[in-house]
């Protein structure tokens, strides 16, 4: 079998693949599109970083590709879409810079905290200023970190070697794997009031843009100091610039930034701010190391194995594929449903599968409902495959039952949600000819079809409360599509399932809540779903 390697990729990581005597591996570094297009189609393998994109056309033109490899974490340059079509197999590898991160992160801390950059600038100036850089010891000191996820994990190890209290803001976590990790649980402003540093290790999605602004600034201690090794973005750096300009931060490191390169950033000229040029993963070892993982997957595929960071569907039939499709899409639509109403912390999910979908492979339908719950909190890191593993990772339970037929439909799939003292339950079906629909909500039949953008209300069932929300969002210029009501009985507990044209802000939420007296209104957003 032949692998073709289009980028740079460490010699020493792809030893496995060099070893293997069925594989041929030829390298074309900087090969244009039209060659590729030209070329791919006498190969088994791909084997990129983020150079080369892999298109829908060279998917197509790859008539015997079997395996795409991305030898890092992000597959954006990939059409991870048309080589599901196609039935090839893409991966990647997301832990082979999770300590090289966590250490460069723990490396600006240090750095931070005893003005190093600063000190040394000094110094190659030809000046001793030994009394303007006093710094201060992390021991004693509370950390912050947001986000809890692998290289958050690492960086609190780290911490508390050090001998600083660490606190910990993140939506997945549970009482058990902070207990674990010897961490302290916090809301996210409870966390960043008590910190000395804080430091944000989230991906970058709509959730977590300005996740540090100026609201949270303003909430800080005096004198705090703060890092971003994550995703340029997180933090609001207009908000930064004027927290270090009075006084609230007494210093930033900063390894990304909402533009880059960031060479014209104004920051980069403050004296409490120390930065570097995205260098988070850049290690010899972290080269080696997403290289070693990629072969490694790459020769576990091809010879017929399995590999825990296949990024979409495993390795099925086209018959089965086809049966087993509708239902990862509807997995998916109410895996990423029932995080959004959940509250608290995650720390068991149990999935009943129902009629036509008990009779096929789960592996591929949980991994799906897994995507879509766990990517509301870990967008970059979830795919079909690794959703499982990283749940197990987040000591988050997963509990599959099948039964032979349901009540009501053909096909059913329920995904009920635990943890904290709080649950959230949403059931979903395929029907023929109209596609995915959502059949139940927190035990409130409705049967509406998902859309992109919807809106959820908590209430008691009573005349008006359709007009005024009705009249609240035309007002604001926002267009129903489609509607459903739920109760159990006239006059107690409702919901209301709105599909909207587009994004509901918070305030308008607010409105609607405070003018028709709902317990809970909710906007949702849902991955885009074909039927």
């Amino acid at each position: 079998m032949r692998i073709l390697v289009t980028d740079p990729i460490s010699e020493q990581g792809l030893a496995k693949l060099y070893a293997a005597d069925e594989f041929e591996i030829v390298t074309k570094v900087g090969i244009s599109k039209e060659q590729l297009l030209a070329e791919i189609g006498e190969y088994e393998a791909l084997l990129v970083r983020s150079q080369t994109k892999v298109t829908a056309d060279v998917i197509a033109a790859g008539k015997r590709l079997q395996v795409i490899g991305r030898a890092g974490v992000g597959v954006d340059n990939i059409d991870v879409r048309a080589a599901t079509k196609a039935g090839i197999l893409v991966i990647n590898a997301p832990d082979g810079n999770t300590v090289t991160t966590a250490e460069f992160t723990f490396a600006m801390m240090l750095a931070l905290a005893r003005r190093v950059p600063q000190a040394y600038a000094s110094l190659q100036a030809g000046r001793w200023d030994r009394n303007q850089y006093v710094g201060v010891e992390l021991r004693g000191k509370t950390l912050c970190v947001v986000g809890l996820g692998r290289i958050g994990a690492e960086v609190a190890k780290r911490a508390q070697a050090f001998g600083m209290k660490v606190i910990a803001y993140d939506p997945f976590l549970t009482v058990a794997r902070a207990d674990k990790l010897g961490v302290q649980m916090a809301a996210l402003h409870d966390g960043i009031r008590e910190a000395d540093f804080i430091t944000v290790h989230t991906p970058l999605m709509k959730e977590t843009h300005h996740l540090i602004a100026a609201r949270e600034f303003s909430l800080m201690k005096r004198g705090v100091r703060i890092l971003n090794c994550a995703r340029g973005g997180i933090i609001d750096e207009l908000a930064l610039q004027k927290a270090l300009e009075e006084g609230i931060v007494s210093g930033a490191a900063l390894d990304v930034f909402e533009e880059e390169p960031a060479v014209a950033n104004p920051l980069l000229a403050h004296p409490l701010v120390i930065a570097t040029p995205h260098l988070g993963a850049s290690t010899v070892e972290a080269q080696v190391n997403v290289a070693v993982d990629v072969a490694d997957g790459m020769v576990r595929l091809l010879r017929g194995g399995s590999y825990p960071h296949t990024v979409n569907l495993p390795a099925l039939s086209a018959e089965t594929r086809q049966k087993v499709e509708p239902y990862t899409r509807l997995g998916e639509v109410l895996g990423s449903f029932a995080a959004q109403m959940k509250s608290g912390g995650v720390e068991k999910v149990v999935v009943r599968y129902e009629g036509e979908p008990a009779s096929q492979p789960l592996e591929p339908i949980t991994g799906a409902i897994l995507k879509g719950l766990l990517t509301h909190y870990y967008r970059e890191e979830v795919h079909l495959i690794s959703a499982s593993l990283i749940a197990e990772e987040l000591g988050v339970e997963v509990v599959e039952s099948k039964a032979p037929r349901h009540e009501t439909f053909t096909n059913y799939i329920e995904v009920e949600v635990l943890g904290e003292g709080t649950t959230a339950k949403v059931g979903g079906a395929v029907i023929p000819g109209h596609g995915i629909r959502i059949m139940m909500l927190d035990g409130y039949p409705v049967d509406i079809y998902p859309t992109e953008a919807m809106v959820m209300t908590w209430h008691r069932d009573r005349p008006g409360v359709i007009g005024r929300v009705g009249s609240i969002l035309g007002e604001a210029g926002v267009n129903i599509a489609g509607m459903q009501v739920g109760r159990q009985e006239a006059g107690g507990g409702a919901i209301m399932i709105l599909a909207v044209d587009r994004e509901v802000n918070s305030a308008q939420l607010g409105q609607i809540r405070e003018a028709v007296g709902m317990d809970r209104v909710l906007y949702v957003e849902l991955p885009v779903i074909s039927s």
